[in-house]
């Protein structure tokens, strides 16, 4: 996004730390949507009745998403993920600034960058909290994307995405739910920060994160997963799907602690055939 394509604007930062929710309300939500009038704008029938259908929409989505949820459940389908959680720093790379925005203020105005994220940290903390399973069997969820070198320097994830992503995952373990990072792209560089987490709070991701490197910094304290490249699942045979299940189990699943998965989302170009033989090499030779 451009300067003049943001959400948030280079010189809002202090109005947003001050009051976030305030910010999303007023000058956000009016820049998201034209059914929306800005602040001071005259209110017009179009937008009270886009909030209306905002607000019979969610709670349509949500009620059917629970029907369905149910219906999995009793065919035997274990639900994967209960909330999800994104850091703050991507809050505002993904929603607000853009990325290519956010490169700049890294530089160019870093102290209203923290502030911002620190003033988003409460807000997520609730969101993650309010949404997870109540009975802590169901793990949360953070997709994480733009958080590793090279998106952003290893100064910026010391300094700025880890303190402010940190505090909010021990405070989920702290009331017992678990979350699993879904580590998109390859987080090497930053396996020893997440190994100060506190042991079995999260679940490990692999995508393109070498494996073995995974297992080693983070496998006698968290469960690891995926690891099978969406590469092989859509271009392999069969047999090059066993082989990497083969050599996944034995680099890093021997002694458990570990969960059979696609390195990322499992997408219609995948093969059917490869994905029956990726779960028909684990039946036969997972434990």
């Amino acid at each position: 996004a451009t300067e003049e394509e943001a959400f948030l604007k280079a010189g809002e930062y202090e109005e947003f730390a001050d009051d976030p929710t305030a910010f999303l309300v007023n000058s956000w939500l009016p820049r998201f949507t034209r059914h929306i009038k800005a602040l001071g704008s005259p209110v017009t029938f179009e937008h009270n009745m886009s909030l209306i259908d905002g607000i019979l929409a969610y709670n349509k989505f949500f009620s059917r998403w629970a029907v369905k949820q149910n219906e999995l459940i009793q065919a035997g389908v274990v639900p994967a993920v209960g909330s999800v959680l994104k850091a703050p720093l991507d809050i505002l790379g993904d929603k607000l600034r853009g990325y290519t925005n956010l490169c700049y203020d890294l530089s160019d105005r870093r102290r209203q960058v923290t502030k911002a994220c620190e003033a988003l940290m409460p807000h997520l903390l609730r969101i993650v909290l309010g949404g997870a399973d109540p009975d802590g069997n169901i793990p949360s969820i953070i997709w994480m994307h733009r958080g590793c070198v090279p998106f952003i320097s290893r100064s910026d994830f010391q300094e700025i995405y880890w303190p402010t992503l940190k505090p909010i995952v021990e405070e989920l373990w702290r009331h017992g739910h678990q979350i699993i990072f879904y580590g998109e792209g390859n987080w090497d560089s930053h396996l020893e920060s997440f190994a100060e987490l506190p042991e079995r709070s999260i679940i490990f991701h692999v995508d393109k994160t070498d494996l073995r490197k995974a297992y080693r910094v983070l496998g006698k304290r968290f469960c690891l997963s995926g690891g099978i490249g969406n590469e092989i699942l859509a271009m392999g045979s069969p047999k090059d799907v066993q082989d990497r299940c083969r050599f996944v189990i034995d680099s890093v699943a021997r002694e458990g602690g570990y969960i059979m998965d696609a390195s990322a989302l499992i997408l219609s170009d995948a093969k059917i055939e490869n994905v029956k033989a990726m779960i028909e090499f684990t039946l036969d030779h997972g434990t």
